[in-house]
């Protein structure tokens, strides 16, 4: 079984095939930019991209992946090592504070602004209820949601 992560393709052994997504992704490649929270879809610290939709990757199992291409937090870079409009808005907005949930934020972040270029601040709020941060940064995510807005406005 192949998956394609990062616009990589990768070789996934027969034994890895029952394991979830996350664990793969950990584990198996060592992209461990993707974190495990709870385990059980509730806090969103597991987020990546798949096919472009926001998918909580401690859930899936990779046999599930199929030909949808995944993407998360090491992929979002450009070649030339240029950040995200997401990933610099984080930085400028000085967004984490322990840093754990962020790498699922982001990519939640990233999946709502490819929907919605522009959000209104209640659909931030919306699209990002299910990524938890036990830290309080919200109001900082809020800002970073907006910067990141204006960073893409900038680039196009």
């Amino acid at each position: 079984m192949n998956i394609f992560v990062n616009r990589q393709r990768f070789d996934i052994p027969s034994d890895w095939q029952d394991e979830t997504l996350l664990a793969v992704l950990r584990e198996h490649l060592g992209l461990v930019g993707t974190k495990f929270g709870c385990g059980a879809g509730q806090c969103g610290a597991c987020t990546v991209l798949l096919g472009g939709q926001s998918q909580r990757s401690c859930l899936l199992p990779v046999s599930a992946v199929q030909d949808r291409p995944v993407e998360t937090i090491e992929g979002l870079a450009g070649a030339d090592g240029r950040l995200h409009p997401v990933q610099q808005a984080w930085l400028d907005e000085r967004v984490p504070q322990c840093g754990y949930c962020q790498a699922g934020q982001i990519m939640a972040t990233v999946a709502l602004l490819r929907q919605d270029p522009a959000p209104s601040p209640a659909r931030v709020d919306d699209a990002l209820s299910g990524n938890l941060c036990r830290c309080g940064t919200q109001q900082r995510i809020r800002a970073g949601v907006q910067r990141a807005v204006a960073l893409q406005g900038q680039r196009s």
